[in-house]
């Protein structure tokens, strides 16, 4: 059975980053890489050996590559197009367009979370197929291997409405409580808790983000303290994460909204009563 939730909160988080993964290419073991990653780090520093509890952070740019998902694309704009379900919000720059939009895993981002840096010319990268998938494999692997029970987030790189710059978000995990439900709790001056419901999986992506920085190829990163949040069995994965649909509070951009209005506007029974 999976711990219950708990509203304790660790007095001591400790994260890093292993160095020496070798480049990620198609066909990989990604499983066998990490394995020797993570015992070769051991070997050098023997109080990061895995442990019970540990989390294993992995980008999702090396399960990509591992996982075949570099295709050929002279034109990046189409690749993303073909990986969109929905736009949402598109913005025109010195640079050229930026769309917002809904890809096929339901992540709200941009550019579908297509990537063409550090792939070769005349490729890009997408997003696994199944980021939730790809955790669970690489967390029965490095738990069979090692002997540990832990947990795997996959992540990426996404912006945020109202906020400036970028962090890291969890779109794919396995034995990892990636939401922390605190309703019925209560706070230290003993008011019940209403609303609170932390989204651990992308607090933990971007403190591992911290440390395995985006240029310095450490795409992996260990995160211990946090075993209470760590489940017996796979979990419900980072889906749980979206919303999307009715609690959707925000499904369009200004202008998509504005220009939605003038269409409804014009579509209406000129005897229709305005609403």
């Amino acid at each position: 059975m999976s711990p219950a939730p708990t509203s304790d909160a660790p007095d001591e988080l400790r994260v890093w980053a292993p160095a020496g993964l070798p480049e990620v290419v198609p066909g990989d073991d990604l499983v066998a890489l990490l394995v020797g990653l993570l015992r070769d780090d051991a070997a050098a520093h023997p109080d990061r050996a895995l442990r019970d509890g540990d989390i294993l952070v992995v980008t999702s740019k090396i399960v990509s590559k591992a996982e075949g998902r570099v295709v050929a694309a002279d034109d990046r704009e189409q690749a993303i197009t073909d990986e969109t379900v929905r736009v949402v919000a598109t913005r025109e720059h010195a640079g050229g367009v930026t769309r917002i939009v809904e890809n096929r895993l339901g992540l709200v981002m941009a550019a579908a979370g297509v990537d063409a840096s550090n792939t070769p010319v005349g490729t890009v990268l997408l997003l696994p197929l199944d980021p939730d998938a790809s955790a669970r494999a690489l967390r029965a692997g490095v738990a069979a291997a090692c002997g540990v029970r832990v947990g795997v987030l996959v992540t990426d790189t996404a912006g945020r409405p109202w906020r400036d710059g970028v962090t890291d978000i969890t779109i794919g995990a396995a034995g990892v409580r990636v939401l922390e439900d605190l309703r019925g709790a209560h706070d230290t001056q003993g008011r019940p808790l209403t609303m609170t419901v932390t989204a651990v999986g992308d607090e933990v992506a971007a403190a591992a983000e911290l440390v395995k920085g985006k240029a310095s190829g450490r795409p992996v990163a260990v995160v211990r303290g946090l075993a209470s949040h760590v489940l017996d069995d796979d979990g419900p994965g980072a889906r749980t994460l979206v919303r999307l649909g009715a609690q959707d509070m925000f499904s369009q951009g200004s202008a998509e909204a504005y220009a939605q209005g003038w269409k409804d506007a014009l579509d209406r029974p000129q005897d229709a009563p305005a609403r």
